[in-house]
């Protein structure tokens, strides 16, 4: 199959939809002609490269606070681009929408979806984009969700088929896991890995901190732009010396970090799956997430806790403390070659 995937970064960018795409476009590059479309709005990357086997083409975008992406470049190329199959990512970038100009014998979309925008201003632009993303959802062959809940949203807000959307969680890569050092030493951490954003929820764990023990740590890896509110809260509440931050670890370092923490914590008010829980399940570490969105499907109280929204950081506490000491293990995840033969499937549907 000649396929083409559509999506608003690429790697070298960092986050979840980019982690999903590379995953699987390096994996079916294996067997199939795979090509990316992408926008680049920093203007530093190559515009052409082939990456691990897949043809990565790059083109000039406009993301104001690192969203939308929009690439008029890019829906002009479209227009003349022929393909077996064209897959578009994420249904809160317009990348999305422009891929369905291509010429192609299928369209598959994964959304991605959170239903709401991050912020007030963000969440009214996606209802003033609704009736284009009801567009290139109604055209599209099959629609991929990562979770149920995912699934749920898209049958109450776009009113599909149910038998048009299939359920495909993202994965990770299993191998890595397997010689990892999972023992917990005596040093007490929380840790959270992800973009810095108001919506993730890193403040209440910042804010629970004074009631746990003074020997518990926070270790926040991540960037974006909530990480100076972060940093001023933990100054202000007199933890600086408890609040660590890393960003552009490598790829051993945040093993190890997932390895050593003694508990895992995120508190999302929106996400469509979470590829740093199971990470963090695959490195034996216990979570606690917001019981919201497709985390509450991470819930068993065993491997995974949950805390409804607005958190509470007296319980918070002690959801850590019931966790520290505990041992993750027996949780169902999905390795990338599983998903990307999965989604092959969907492609020959």
């Amino acid at each position: 199959m000649n396929i083409l995937q559509v999506c608003p970064k690429y790697y070298p960018s960092i986050g979840g939809v980019e982690e999903h795409v590379r995953n699987v476009c390096e994996r079916l590059a294996r067997s199939h002609s795979v090509t990316v479309f992408t926008t680049d709005p920093s203007g530093r990357l190559p515009q052409q490269e082939t990456i691990n086997g897949v043809a990565v083409r790059r083109f000039k975008g406009f993301s104001p606070s690192d969203s939308y992406h929009l690439s008029l470049e890019m829906s002009r190329e479209l227009k003349s681009a022929e393909f077996d199959i064209v897959h578009g990512h994420s249904y809160h970038a317009l990348p999305l929408y422009f891929a369905r100009h291509a010429k192609r014998k299928r369209f598959v979309v994964t959304t991605y979806y959170h239903g709401h925008g991050s912020t007030s201003f963000r969440d009214f632009l996606i209802r003033l984009y609704k009736p284009m993303g009801r567009k290139a959802l109604e055209e599209a062959d099959r629609v991929i969700a990562l979770s149920n809940h995912e699934k749920r949203l898209l049958l109450q807000d776009f009113r599909i088929e149910p038998d048009r959307v299939i359920v495909i969680p993202s994965g990770i890569d299993l191998s890595e896991f397997e010689n990892l050092n999972k023992e917990k030493g005596s040093e007490k951490t929380i840790l959270y890995v992800g973009r810095l954003e108001e919506y993730k929820g890193v403040q209440h764990i910042i804010r629970a901190l004074p009631g746990l023990d003074s020997a518990v740590k926070l270790e926040i890896v991540g960037k974006g732009p909530f990480k100076p509110h972060l940093e001023s809260l933990a100054e202000n509440l007199g933890l600086w010396d408890r609040v660590h931050f890393y960003q552009d670890l490598s790829r051993k370092e945040l093993l190890d970090m997932y390895a050593s923490a003694s508990v895992f914590v995120l508190l999302s008010q929106y996400e469509s799956y979470s590829i740093a829980v199971a990470e963090a399940l695959a490195a034996g570490t216990p979570c606690i997430v917001a019981d919201t969105s497709a985390l509450s499907e991470w819930i068993d109280n065993r491997n995974c806790f949950g805390i409804d929204y607005p958190v509470d950081r007296d319980q918070l506490a002690r959801l850590v403390n019931r966790a520290i000491g505990t041992r993750a293990g027996d949780v169902k995840l999905f390795d990338w070659d599983e998903v990307a033969t999965e989604t092959a499937r969907v492609y020959q549907l």
